[in-house]
């Protein structure tokens, strides 16, 4: 089980990072009920392991999962994005069956059920 950064990923942690007085810190990623979609993602830093995390480093950058959110987010890659509308963290999921416009919810693959958003509200 594995979730990933890409480098640009990292390299906006690591930055963000630095600017942390704990040097300790890593990200914690973690899926939560609510959002259009069913579930959204979380992010955070934290400096604690609790014993049923997963605990992986890419590009020298720690990353926190905890198990519950590892089994929707397995196979996951998170991306640092810049584009016209701004600078966003996105995770690419193969195990969301479908995403909301927002990109920050999901449902998962084996519900199939869509974004809760009316089509008027795009």
């Amino acid at each position: 089980m594995s979730v990933s950064l890409t480098e640009s990923a990292a390299n906006k942690i690591g930055a963000l990072l630095e600017t942390e007085e704990n040097k300790g810190l890593k990200l914690r990623i973690f899926v939560s009920g609510g959002g259009c979609s069913g579930f959204e993602y979380g992010f955070t830093f934290d400096d604690e392991i609790k014993d049923n995390d997963t605990v992986v480093e890419n590009f020298g950058v720690g990353l926190i999962v905890d198990q519950m959110s590892m089994g929707m987010l397995d196979g996951a890659e998170v991306d640092y994005q810049t584009s016209l509308q701004g600078e966003s963290f996105v995770i690419k999921n193969p195990n969301a069956g479908s995403t909301c416009g927002c990109g920050k919810s999901f449902s998962p693959a084996e519900t199939g059920a869509g974004c809760g958003h009316a089509a008027a509200e795009y």
